[in-house]
């Protein structure tokens, strides 16, 4: 059996990962970062979907690293107003939360040793290319190296989305099950979507895109 230590953020392409590793049969852990996010929602989310599946979840609190990599990022700096609009705009380079993907694969590969488990498996995708720098393919293919060289034992770095449109994450999540409604995408926080910023937009676009209602209550109707 595949054993998969799995970076989630309760949101949807995360979530749609959780149910594909599940639905291959893998024995899977996920694990959620407090990193001192303004949208703190997704970690309750990611925990509830977590439990849904009958996995193992593990929240982990990073605060003082989110502290200390703030900067100007609109997610961690509450002085900084989330852009709204879509995510070809410039502005929307104010959500990066700088090299956020390493920090919590470093964890996540650390804490796959410690359990023995041979896979770490993230969802980035090919749609947070051109404002995600360690979304890239390059940096997903160029870490998976070194990933490997961790442990005495190899460790596989997985991201099989790293090439998908948002809309295809949709698609694929439809035909596994996940429950859309309760994943998390505004970078505004809130007990709603917004419907505004880049990542609600993204969403938005994506079920559209996919055919497949969206099941999301926005704000912005």
């Amino acid at each position: 059996m595949e054993r998969t230590v799995v970076v989630a953020s309760g949101g949807l392409d995360s979530s749609t990962l959780l149910y594909l590793l599940k639905d291959k049969g893998h024995e899977v852990e996920a694990l959620a970062f407090d990193y001192g996010q303004r949208h703190r929602v997704e970690l309750e989310r990611a925990e509830e979907i977590s439990r849904k599946l009958g996995i193992a979840f593990q929240l982990v609190s990073i605060e003082p690293i989110g502290k200390l990599i703030a900067g100007k990022s609109s997610q961690l700096n509450l002085e900084v107003a989330v852009p709204e609009g879509h995510y070809e705009s410039k502005s929307m380079k104010t959500t990066v939360v700088p090299n956020r993907n390493m920090i919590f694969l470093s964890i996540a590969v650390g804490r796959a040793i410690a359990l023995g488990f041979s896979n770490v498996a993230f969802g980035a995708h090919s749609g947070d290319h051109a404002i995600y720098p360690d979304c890239r393919q390059d940096f997903s293919k160029t870490l998976a190296k070194a990933v490997e060289l961790c442990d005495w034992k190899k460790i596989n770095l997985i991201s099989p989305f790293v090439q998908f449109k948002k809309w295809e994450i949709v698609l694929l999540g439809s035909t596994l099950g996940v429950p859309f409604e309760r994943t998390w995408s505004c970078y505004k926080g809130g007990t709603r979507h917004c419907g505004r910023c880049g990542t609600c937009v993204e969403r938005r676009e994506a079920f559209s895109l996919a055919g497949v209602t969206d099941p999301t209550e926005y704000e912005n109707e």
